[in-house]
């Protein structure tokens, strides 16, 4: 299979373009010669085949042959919003909420937080954690890159909210007054848009639970076992790939 790179760059039939740095770099740490064939993407939809026109020591040029519609995403609209867990599992949560096909992931400031970014310290991990699903849909065979939002605390994510709209879901993972997973999902299916809040260790505090509920959002149980923070996002996302699949 040849290799896949995204770039952010309008792609044609029969352009010949020079790659972004990043994805010549990554054409340069491959050691792909001219000739040689690769697939380009660049999140708008379907997937380009190429091949390599040259290699030059600073920059790579690729000729656009095709394109073709291949899509594998899940067929709801998945938003993951959570309270981030520290620096290294949160970067591998990014890269496997983005393999299980969240289409945008939103990190949260909660009350029982441990990491709490702010300032230039946020936007360097928001744009950390955007190159990690980058990363993540090249290998997994994405065309679309998931979103990574701004850090935020989640009171005010909740107030942006639009009115919850028909074939919209919210769901927070919790166990007071849950309904079983299965019975929570029931009604998403094809089209359907989806909200999944997960809090950090320990929890969402009552008062945010509370503001949660207010603003949609029907509390649903994984099981009786206590998954981390970084788990039960992932775990619920499984189970929505595996019931649509």
């Amino acid at each position: 299979m040849p290799p896949r790179l995204f770039v952010d760059l309008a792609l044609a039939a029969d352009a010949v373009l020079a790659l972004p740095e990043r994805a010549a770099r990554h054409a340069q740490v491959l050691r792909l010669q001219p000739g040689d064939a690769l697939t380009l993407f660049d999140g708008q939809g379907g997937e380009w085949s190429a091949q390599v026109a040259a290699m030059q020591r600073r920059s790579v040029q690729v000729q656009v042959i095709e394109h073709s519609a291949r899509e594998c995403e899940l067929p709801i609209a998945v938003t993951l919003a959570l309270a981030m867990p520290t620096n290294d599992r949160m970067d591998a949560l990014v890269e496997k909420a983005t393999e299980l096909g969240a289409a945008a992931i939103v990190p949260l400031i909660t009350e029982r937080s441990v990491l709490r970014l702010a300032g230039e310290r946020a936007e360097r991990r928001q744009a950390h954690w955007q190159a990690i699903a980058v990363a993540a849909c090249e290998q997994c065979g994405r065309n679309r890159v998931p979103g990574i939002h701004a850090v935020q605390t989640l009171t005010a994510w909740l107030a942006g909210l639009p009115r919850a709209m028909t074939g919209s879901t919210r769901l927070l993972l919790g166990w007071q007054g849950a309904s079983p997973w299965p019975q929570a999902v029931a009604r998403v299916g094809a089209g359907s848009v989806l909200s999944l809040l997960s809090g950090p260790e320990g929890g969402l505090s009552d008062a945010e639970q509370d503001l949660a509920r207010l603003c949609g959002f029907a509390v649903a149980s994984l099981g009786p076992r206590v998954l981390r923070a970084d788990t039960a996002p992932l775990a619920a996302l499984a189970a929505l790939a595996s019931r649509l699949a």
